[in-house]
């Protein structure tokens, strides 16, 4: 490789580090306040988790979303990211999920996908496969009016027997270096009568008048949770990904720069032995 091509190789990579080294930096920036979201959420959850579990689990109340019932069709509600460069969160959550739909059902009739982002939107439709709701541009730090509506349908299909089940897949947040994928199945909420409640509560108007309202409020939250959580996941996945480009170039421009030196130094080599050739020549 000539002198000139190594040297606009050098040149360009050292471009191509410095935008994936401000790419971490913004991860960073965006995975700290992603992290508090997630972690200021939880009490919330365990404690709407808390008043629904006592109620369910100390009363005869049958609502629907208690109840399991024969399974005709599946809900997948399925969470990703809207752009790539994040190392394998994209990738192993679609992978898991289409090989598990693969594995389960024999006809498209048989499941249903609501999907966040649009990698996940991309990948099934490309695959034809059945998309009931979906949504892209959610914000890095996202609010709860953002997603309202598609977590608000995900539990009215299941309320009014679109399918009999609906299973979530995203990936949760464990540390900036790890996320794990997660199976977990939203509807119907069988273990919340599990739940064991720390108070005792009253009631007013009627432990199924309540259900009406809490149940749906319950699983919709769950939807937002895991959807903070994932988005923690996917600034931490990305931020990996680009430290590990960083550090591939880095270290990319290291072998160019030896390879300069020792083209530039065979030049200079060849250049003093034609010199003195030439002197010697004329002697």
């Amino acid at each position: 490789m000539a002198l000139r091509d190594i040297k606009a190789r050098i040149d360009s990579t050292k471009k191509t580090m410095q935008i994936t080294k401000a790419m971490e930096m913004v991860s960073a920036a965006k995975l700290n306040r992603a992290e508090q979201n997630a972690k200021s959420f939880g009490p919330y959850v365990d404690k709407i988790q808390e008043v629904v579990g006592s109620i369910a689990s100390g009363s005869n109340a049958k609502h629907s979303m208690l109840l399991t019932r024969p399974v005709k069709k599946t809900g997948y509600f399925v969470v990703t990211a809207d752009r790539g460069l994040a190392g394998a969160y994209n990738s192993n959550i679609l992978r898991h999920v289409y090989r598990t739909i693969q594995q389960r059902h024999k006809s498209p009739d048989e499941y249903a996908l609501i999907v966040i982002g649009k990698v996940g939107v991309n990948f099934f439709k490309s695959r034809k496969m059945s998309i009931l709701d979906s949504i892209t541009g959610v914000a890095d730090q996202p609010s709860f009016a953002e997603i309202k509506a598609i977590a608000s349908k995900a539990v009215s299909l299941y309320a009014d027997g679109t399918f009999d089940e609906l299973y979530m897949y995203y990936n949760h947040f464990v540390s900036a270096i790890q996320s794990d994928l997660t199976e977990k199945k939203l509807l119907p909420l069988t273990d919340i009568a599990e739940t064991k409640s720390k108070s005792s509560y009253e009631y007013e108007p009627s432990e199924d008048e309540i259900l009406e309202v809490l149940l749906p409020q319950y699983a919709e939250s769950l939807i937002y949770g895991a959807l903070l959580d994932a988005k923690a996941a996917e600034h931490a996945s990305r931020m990996t990904a680009m430290r590990n480009a960083t550090d591939n170039a880095n270290e990319l421009i290291g072998q160019l720069t030896l390879s300069y030196n020792r083209e530039r130094q065979a030049a200079i080599t060849q250049e003093i032995t034609e010199i003195v050739g030439g002197v010697a020549a004329l002697e």
